[in-house]
């Protein structure tokens, strides 16, 4: 199965000590999609952020080189929906906005659950 993943999700690892990709083959997840605008997003965050923010950013692009990428344009969110839409895939996100946009659109969403483990709605 396929999940996109989102920016908020990269830096999961650092924040919460969650290995996201050992989680997704968990839940039967074996392709990983990286929109190009989360690339972006991940590349101003690691020369912006501070602190464990900046560590999280870094270690979040380090992961994208598991993920293959796919070249986006328009806004991020509007991206990964039109991209799971179109990949008949989920989206990993923590972002609560995007999340209901997703299930308006009966696109699965995983998510960070109890801080220690993913989970699917």
């Amino acid at each position: 199965m396929k999940v996109i993943i989102d920016t908020n999700a990269f830096m999961v690892p650092v924040q919460f000590g969650v290995d996201i990709f050992k989680e997704l083959n968990r839940l039967g997840f074996d392709e990983f999609i990286v929109p190009s605008g989360v690339v972006r997003e991940l590349t101003a965050l690691k020369k912006l952020a501070k602190g464990k923010d900046k560590l999280a950013a870094n270690t979040g692009m380090t992961l994208t080189s598991k993920c293959a990428e796919v070249m986006t344009e328009g806004t991020v969110d509007d991206a990964i929906i039109e991209l799971a839409i179109e990949q008949e895939a989920a989206v990993l996100t923590n972002d609560i906005e995007l999340k209901k946009r997703l299930c308006s659109k009966d696109i699965t969403v995983v998510y960070l659950r109890g801080k220690d483990h993913l989970e699917m709605m």
